[in-house]
């Protein structure tokens, strides 16, 4: 059954009020004070970032952690920065938002059958959390998938799906073999559940073409596939 939407508030709050990694909390805070020239009229988030979408998600969609100014500005996954562009643009090219922009909590987005989360919830120092805060932080992850009606997961990055594998190891208490991969638009199926891995969107990738779009709508096209014959 898929989760109300109380559940999945309770859960945004435990996030919201997470202080658990010392050095994630200090960046967090001072990229909050300190602020992009860019966006000095903003008032930023400066928390951890919980997850964003429909409470009967069937598609799971998970990046690393947010941007320091992007969803840590913003407060919204995946909203304010170019990896954010990527991701809504495509989600919205595929049914599953009704807008394909994410500019800023209340801009009207809405997404349909797809919840975005990240490994990690704050925002690390030059994008690279430690293993010990991806460890830290695997229990929010773990509560999103056991509480949605999960079928496709996109893992949008190595880390993500690594993350996404030893969650589901330490759900089923017990080791996956052979190791799946990292390959970009490879399917992987953990139980009735499908994993597809996706190189990210981020600025580096795009901009120099290891990431397309036309290689990144493949990934959806899949997901959408699965879904339809879940």
């Amino acid at each position: 059954m898929a989760p109300s939407r109380s559940t999945l508030e309770e859960l945004r709050q435990q996030v919201v009020r997470c202080r658990v990694c010392p050095r994630l909390v200090t960046y967090r805070e001072r990229i909050a004070a300190e602020k992009r020239r860019a966006f000095q009229d903003w008032e930023y988030w400066g928390k951890p970032v919980p997850g964003f979408g429909d409470a009967r998600a069937r598609l799971l969609v998970i990046g690393l952690a947010p941007a320091a100014h992007g969803g840590n500005r913003t407060g919204r996954i995946f909203t304010g920065d170019r990896s954010g562009d990527w991701l809504y643009r495509t989600l919205y090219k595929f049914g599953f938002s009704n807008q394909p922009t994410s500019t800023h909590v209340g801009d009207g987005l809405e997404l349909h059958d797809a919840y975005v989360t990240a490994v990690v919830r704050c925002a690390p120092p030059a994008n690279k959390p430690t293993p010990e805060e991806i460890r830290n932080c695997r229990p929010f992850l773990r509560k999103e998938w056991d509480s949605l009606p999960v079928k496709v997961i996109v893992a949008l990055g190595e880390v993500a799906f690594r993350s996404v594998v030893e969650t589901w190891e330490e759900r089923e208490d017990k080791k996956l073999r052979p190791r799946p991969r990292f390959l970009h638009a490879a399917v992987y199926h953990l139980n009735d559940t499908a994993l597809i891995a996706s190189y990210h969107p981020s600025q580096r990738n795009t901009q120099t073409g290891f990431l397309t779009e036309a290689m990144f709508d493949r990934v959806f096209a899949q997901a959408v596939r699965l879904l339809r014959d879940a």
